[in-house]
C-alpha cells in the first residue's frame, strides 16, 4: 500500500491539523459535491490497489472466520442511503467565541478547530454491514462489531484506526459498506475503494479504507472509545464510564447552521438566506429563525422533501438594515427534539449544538 498525499483539489479548503475544511457557504445544493466535502484524517491520504484488496472478517463472534474480495463484496445486494456525515468536532470553535471556554486544555489530544465546514451529505451506495457478516455467522451472543482501516494515525497506535460498534447499530440496514459515493466510486480521500458509513452517528464510526472487521461478545477498548471521542468534564464522571474517561460520543446531536460566511458582510436590503439542519434517527422537520437573540422566532421555509438521516435545507427573506447584526437558528425533529439553548462545555470541544448567534454586518 503506498502512500500520497490528498487526491482532489483543496485549494479552497482550510488546512486545519490533519483535516480541510471548506467553506460552509460553498454548501447551495441539497447533496453535497465530492469536490466540496470535507477531509478528516490525521496521515497522508492512503493508495488501495482494488484489484489486490480484501477485507478480513475475525472475531469470537463469528461461526467463522472469512476473508472478501472486492468482487466478492460486490456481488452481495446493493443498498444506497442519503447521510449526514459531519465530524464531532465540527462547531468546535463556537465554544470559544460564544461560550468563551478555553479549547487548550487536553494536552494529550490534537484539537481541530473546525468552524461549520466539517459536514456534508452524500448519496452513499453499496451493500449492508449485516449482509457481509451474515457470510461469515453472526453468533447470538456478539455484543460488538469493530470496523479497523488501513490507515494508522501516529497519535493513537500501530493497529490502524478502529472504533466498535454494539451489535444493534451494525446490524442497522442502513448501515452499510460504501463504494460509491454520490454514483461514483470512491475517491481516495474518502476511503476507497470501501469505507463504513453509519447514518445517525458521529464521523468517527464511518471507517474509512476497511481493511478488517473484527466481532466480539465483549466490547473493545481503544483509544477512539476511551481517551479520543469521550465527553470529559464536571458532568461526565470518569469513575462512572470507566475504563474510559468519559461519556462516548456516538449519535449526532440536533443542531442547524446557515450558509453564510461567519462572520457575514452583506449589503442593505432583502436576502434569502439559507442552511442546513440536522439531527441523528429523526427527519428535521422544523426550522425558526430569529433576528431579535431568541426573543422572538418565526418559521423557515422547509426547501428539501425531510428524511432520516438526511439533512434538511430550510431558507427565509430577511430584509437586512445597515448595522451589526446576529441570526439565530434553532431545528426541532420528527420525535419533538429541539436544538437547546445552551449546553455545557466539555474538554474535547466535541458536538457543539447550541442554537448560537451568527453575526452580520450590514454596510
Amino acid at each position: 500500500m503506498a502512500q500520497g498525499g490528498y487526491v482532489k483539489d483543496v485549494s479552497g479548503f482550510e488546512a486545519i491539523g490533519g483535516a480541510m475544511e471548506p467553506a460552509f457557504e460553498r454548501q447551495a445544493e441539497l447533496i453535497t459535491s465530492i469536490a466540496d466535502f470535507f477531509i478528516c484524517h490525521g496521515e497522508p491520504t492512503p493508495r488501495i490497489d482494488k484489484a489486490g484488496w480484501r477485507l478480513a472478517l475475525s472475531g469470537d463472534g463469528l461461526e467463522r472466520p472469512l476473508t472478501l474480495s472486492f468482487a466478492d463484496l460486490a456481488a452481495l445486494p446493493r443498498h444506497s442511503v442519503d447521510a449526514v456525515l459531519e465530524c464531532a468536532g465540527n462547531h468546535r470553535t463556537l465554544f470559544e467565541s460564544v461560550m468563551g471556554e478555553d479549547l487548550s486544555r487536553r494536552a494529550d489530544v490534537t484539537i481541530t478547530r473546525w468552524h461549520l465546514g466539517g459536514v456534508g451529505m452524500a448519496r452513499w451506495g453499496g451493500v449492508r454491514l449485516a449482509d457481509v457478516l451474515a457470510l461469515a455467522g453472526v453468533k447470538p451472543d456478539a455484543g460488538f462489531v469493530m470496523p479497523v482501516g488501513l490507515d494508522i494515525v501516529r497519535e493513537e497506535d500501530d493497529e490502524g484506526v478502529r472504533v466498535p460498534l454494539p451489535r444493534d447499530k451494525a446490524l442497522d440496514p442502513d448501515t452499510i459498506i460504501a463504494f460509491t459515493m454520490n454514483g461514483q466510486d470512491l475517491p481516495p480521500d474518502h476511503g476507497f475503494p470501501a469505507r463504513l458509513i453509519v447514518p445517525g452517528w458521529v464521523g468517527t464510526y464511518s471507517i474509512k479504507w476497511l481493511g478488517r472487521i473484527e466481532v466480539t461478545r465483549k466490547r473493545p477498548w481503544v483509544p477512539r472509545n476511551t481517551v479520543m471521542y469521550v465527553l470529559m468534564g464536571p458532568q461526565w464522571p470518569q469513575t462512572a464510564f470507566a475504563p474510559a474517561q468519559g461519556a462516548p460520543v456516538t449519535r449526532h446531536p440536533i443542531r442547524s447552521s446557515l450558509a453564510l460566511p461567519l462572520p457575514a458582510r452583506l449589503a442593505p436590503g432583502q436576502h434569502r438566506l439559507h442552511g442546513y439542519a440536522r439531527g441523528n434517527d429523526h427527519a428535521i422537520t422544523h426550522v425558526a429563525w430569529s433576528a431579535d437573540r431568541g426573543i422572538t422566532w418565526q418559521d423557515t421555509k422547509i426547501v428539501s422533501e425531510p428524511a432520516r438521516y438526511a439533512w434538511t435545507q430550510f431558507a427565509f427573506d430577511w430584509q437586512a438594515a445597515a448595522g451589526e447584526h446576529a441570526l439565530m437558528t434553532r431545528a426541532t425533529d420528527a420525535a419533538g427534539t429541539t436544538q437547546p439553548m445552551a449546553i455545557p462545555f466539555n474538554l474535547g470541544g466535541y458536538v457543539f449544538n447550541a442554537v448560537h448567534p451568527h453575526p452580520i454586518t450590514v454596510a
